[in-house]
């Protein structure tokens, strides 16, 4: 639906973390990352960055792995927040309930249509964040009236179970928990799909993912607290620490692999989590940085929208539109630069409608 919020009830910090969050999903749609690793440029720090802003193929981890674990974190610090406003309103705990259900049942469906769009037939994945999202949003509003200690048992729990799954799931051709596609997560897909998603993704990992959105709901409860921004940062920096430490020391173990979600790559993605929500909450919240954090809280404050938008098309339809005016001023120097600079104006103009509507007062969310 459409809605006209007041800008003082929202949390800038969350708002400027989403953005930025947002601003990579939506650079992807527009292929900037992939003219950045291109053969031309092997050997430059472009090059590098190209790299980066990729998925690793298998084991191991590059900062575009960290992008989803992002949003999935995020979407669980803002739940508190948003029930404490539905209840401040007068609405029971029963009807915010009905509205998680009805979200994300929603969330399921678009991330099922999504993935018949890319596929360009039915088929039954939770590969996308929105699909894996209806899943996490759901199992994490369950517990989160619960206390901090029971929520994490329960996400430890889950990341156990999972483990121990793959590891000793008895399938035959299904029984190398980190093997490419003869794994359990594998086998579901082939189960529910009658096929594999391709690039080795699996729709199980909406489960120990669903670690991350619980672990979001306990840092967005610490971050509406009445303890000292100090102490929050203390202790979002030593949640963190504590995932990037026990994330990469279990890696000879269970080996890091986003593809799969491993207890590894769980942990340390949400590591990294920690640290960048306490980075956002040092700069806004406590050093009161103000300039030039909007320009992504901008993109922040209609992440579905823009996300759907650049999904369906939208990212190249706005990139064709700009990619005369990018070849008129650079043909001359070059085909690449001319696709880096069509895919960066249209990035810009992505963020442009996010402007747009943000200066109406117009936020879409279900």
């Amino acid at each position: 639906m459409v809605g006209h919020k007041n800008s003082q009830e929202r949390l800038l910090s969350l708002d400027f973390f989403r953005g930025l969050t947002m601003f990579l999903l939506i650079a992807e749609f527009t292929r900037l990352f992939w003219y950045m690793h291109v053969p031309e440029l092997e050997g430059t720090l472009v090059y590098f960055l190209g790299n980066q802003l990729r998925h690793h193929p298998w084991h191991g981890l590059h900062a575009w792995d960290l992008v989803q674990p992002f949003f999935m974190f995020i979407v669980g610090v803002a739940m508190p927040l948003s029930y404490a406003k539905r209840i401040k309103r007068g609405e029971t705990h029963a009807k915010v309930f009905k509205h998680i259900a009805i979200r994300s049942l929603l969330l399921l469906l678009l991330g099922w249509f999504l993935a018949c769009i890319s596929s360009g037939k039915i088929v039954f994945f939770f590969q996308n964040v929105l699909a894996q999202l209806s899943v996490t949003i759901f199992l994490s509003f369950l517990i989160m009236r619960k206390k901090p200690l029971y929520q994490l048992l329960i996400s430890f729990g889950l990341l156990a179970v999972t483990e121990l799954i793959y590891r000793t799931f008895w399938v035959e051709g299904f029984n190398q928990p980190f093997t490419p596609d003869q794994n359990f997560g594998a086998w579901v897909d082939l189960l529910i799909s009658g096929k594999l998603s391709g690039g080795h993704w699996v729709s199980v990992n909406a489960i120990p993912t669903t670690a991350h959105t619980i672990w979001g709901v306990l840092a967005g409860k610490l971050l509406m607290s009445e303890k000292s921004h100090k102490y929050k940062l203390q202790i979002l920096l030593a949640a963190g620490i504590a995932g990037l430490i026990i994330g990469y020391g279990l890696d000879p173990v269970t080996p890091i692999i986003k593809r799969i979600s491993t207890t590894s790559f769980v942990f340390a993605s949400g590591g990294w989590t920690f640290l960048a929500l306490a980075f956002s909450f040092w700069l806004i919240d406590m050093m009161k940085v103000k300039k030039g954090v909007k320009f992504f809280a901008i993109v922040g404050m209609n992440p579905l929208f823009i996300y759907l938008f650049a999904h369906v098309g939208g990212a190249q339809l706005v990139r064709q539109v700009v990619f005369p005016v990018a070849y008129s001023g650079f043909s001359w120097a070059g085909e690449l630069t001319v696709n880096i600079v069509a895919s960066t104006m249209a990035l810009m103009g992505l963020w442009y409608i996010c402007y747009w509507m943000y200066k109406r007062r117009i936020f879409i969310k279900i």
